[in-house]
């Protein structure tokens, strides 16, 4: 069998398992009849973008900006992706107020602030705030309801809307692709709701989904789980390799509380289950699950958080309720929250029992719905059975709030996806790279003063640590300091696929890097460098692997993104 012959015959096989799959993910198949065939419309653009999380929309953004047409696609309702449909404050690293993303990152955490100050009853000390923080949270600087983001984002997007400059089809899941060697001619996507199928072309195309989709129907080189030591020389890589190995994801929910009321939810069916399922890692899981005692994931010890909506928590223990909260009602006017707001999305709902790539549509859909139960099995035991310092048990006044999240059972409209597929790129980021320690290995450097490695081809710089959560394949918290670090070109390009380029948790990292490569500015970069990318190979007539050998080129597009707000180096002060 020729190359040609063998992706075709896998991209094959891959459309018939996602045609069996539409729709299953976010709720029912699509709506045609058996035996009907859909009327095909075709849309055009300079770029088309399949997937609309932080990455799609900052690509989309970029590519706009820069004159270009875009056509992206989004399988949920909402826009946004970790913001949004999947309900998850901002990860992000402590320079974020000043540095260490692109402008537009920023201008993007502007505008939620800026929104609640006009259209927010926040008290005058709050609206005084010049780093306002509505919710609260010890997560990030920036803890916020996810209907707001996507207010922000469907309202930066307007006008490109109003203008015919853009058009996105939001519930639509791409099912195939026309590929031709090593170039993309079209894809073609379905309604989830409809089953219309359009046709989509373009120069260009971007993979901005949570699970690489886009990958595989175009017959894109790609990995999954994590890679063995032999394979890439790191110190936190496996002995050996499994593509099946994948950190947790999680379905979050928002909750409040009304300590005077009772608000337990129905028994969740598998409550029995996770009430006494303890995870098989190494290093071992304490305990059960749901409990508050979990490893710590640094030091790999048992650790005991805390929790309580009302009261504050012994000194040195973490409030899961201050966590991710994004709504603090004390920074609002009186009677404008009945409480607080937040987010469960924590190591008591990280689903370990499967995966979401990788995997049948069946078993996709039934690892989805057993995560689902988790979370409320979560809720349940919250309400009922948690342990609370006055010796008592459960909090009944937590009440689940389908309308912060615009669904009807009240979880997140798209799973919290940790990883994905990822390309094999030309070049990709190791561990040597960036940790810390691997790093002060590779370079005789001491540990206080090695720094992440430089690339030539940097397009955007990030910060995070090394932080995986426990994996399908047995492995407890992975979770060691990184170096601040850049965004290679290299890790964007495909070693073979000339026209499309990764935008999310895609791009060339292993199993171990991508776990500071994943977080909201990050992916955002990626995305805001790909909107450019496209616009300046499209001008240049080259595409994005030849610019990234032409040294002219390449530092022309490097001086692109410093006109449009993107640091590509790290810089002291």
């Amino acid at each position: 069998m020729t190359i040609p012959e063998f992706h075709r015959t896998r991209r094959r096989r891959f459309l018939c398992d996602l045609t069996a799959a539409t729709g299953t993910l976010l709720g029912g198949p699509p709506a045609v009849a058996v035996g009907s065939e859909p009327r095909r419309q075709e849309l055009r653009g300079d770029i088309v973008i399949i997937g609309g999380g932080l990455g799609g929309c900052a690509a989309a953004l970029a590519a706009l900006r820069l004159g270009l047409r875009v056509v992206m696609t989004e399988p949920t309702a909402w826009i946004g992706g970790q913001l949004t449909a999947q309900g998850v404050p901002p990860d992000e690293h402590r320079w974020i107020e000043q540095r260490g993303a692109p402008q537009s990152y920023r201008t993007l955490r502007t505008r939620i602030r800026d929104y609640y100050r006009r259209h927010y009853p926040l008290t005058e000390a709050a609206r005084r705030t010049i780093h306002l923080n509505p919710g609260g949270g010890s997560v990030s600087r920036l803890c916020h309801e996810p209907r707001v983001a996507l207010a922000v984002l469907r309202n930066w997007l307007a006008p490109y809307l109003s203008g015919q400059r853009l058009r996105i089809l939001i519930e639509h899941h791409p099912i195939d692709a026309d590929v031709d060697r090593d170039r993309i001619r079209a894809v073609q996507v379905r309604s989830l709701r409809s089953g219309r199928i359009r046709v989509l072309r373009a120069p260009y195309f971007v993979d901005a989904t949570e699970f690489g989709d886009l990958l595989p129907l175009t017959g894109t080189e790609s990995v999954t789980g994590s890679e063995s030591r032999l394979e890439t020389g790191e110190l936190h890589a496996a002995d050996k390799a499994d593509p099946h190995n994948q950190q947790a994801f999680t379905v979050c929910l928002a909750v409040d509380y009304r300590a005077d009321q009772d608000h337990t939810i129905e028994r969740p069916d598998d409550y029995d289950f996770w009430r006494s399922y303890s995870p098989q890692l190494s290093p071992p899981w304490p305990g059960r699950l749901l409990d508050f005692a979990y490893t710590h994931p640094r030091s790999g010890k048992p650790k005991t958080l805390g929790f309580h909506p009302t009261q504050a928590t012994p000194p040195g223990v973490l409030n899961l309720w201050h966590y991710r909260r994004i709504a603090e009602a004390r920074q609002f006017t009186t009677g404008s929250y009945a409480s607080d707001l937040s987010i469960l999305n924590w190591p008591q709902n990280d689903y370990l029992l499967g995966n979401l790539v990788g995997v049948t549509p069946q078993e996709r859909q039934h690892h989805l719905q057993r995560a689902k139960q988790l979370s409320l099995s979560l809720l349940y035991w919250l309400q009922t059975e948690a342990p609370r310092d006055d010796g008592g048990q459960g909090f009944p006044g937590l009440r689940l709030r389908p309308d912060v999240m615009g669904t009807e059972d009240g979880l997140a409209r798209h799973p919290y996806v940790r990883e994905s597929r990822r390309i094999r790129g030309l070049f990709t980021v190791r561990e040597e790279h960036v940790g810390r320690k691997n790093r002060s290995l590779a370079t005789g450097q001491p540990e206080d003063r090695v720094t992440a490695a430089r690339f030539v081809d940097s397009i955007g710089v990030g910060s995070y640590p090394i932080d995986l959560h426990p994996s399908t394949g047995g492995d407890n918290y992975i979770d060691f300091a990184s170096l601040p670090f850049q965004i290679p070109l290299g890790a964007l390009i495909p070693q073979r696929v000339l026209n499309l380029l990764p935008a999310a948790k895609n791009i060339a990292t292993t199993h171990i890097t991508s776990g500071c490569y994943r977080l909201h500015p990050v992916e955002w970069g990626i995305g805001e460098a790909v909107g450019c990318l496209t616009r300046f190979a499209i001008d240049q007539r080259a595409p994005p692997v030849a610019i990234r050998q032409r040294p002219k080129q390449l530092q022309d597009f490097q001086a692109l993104l410093r006109q449009q707000g993107t640091e590509i180096e790290w810089k002291d002060g």
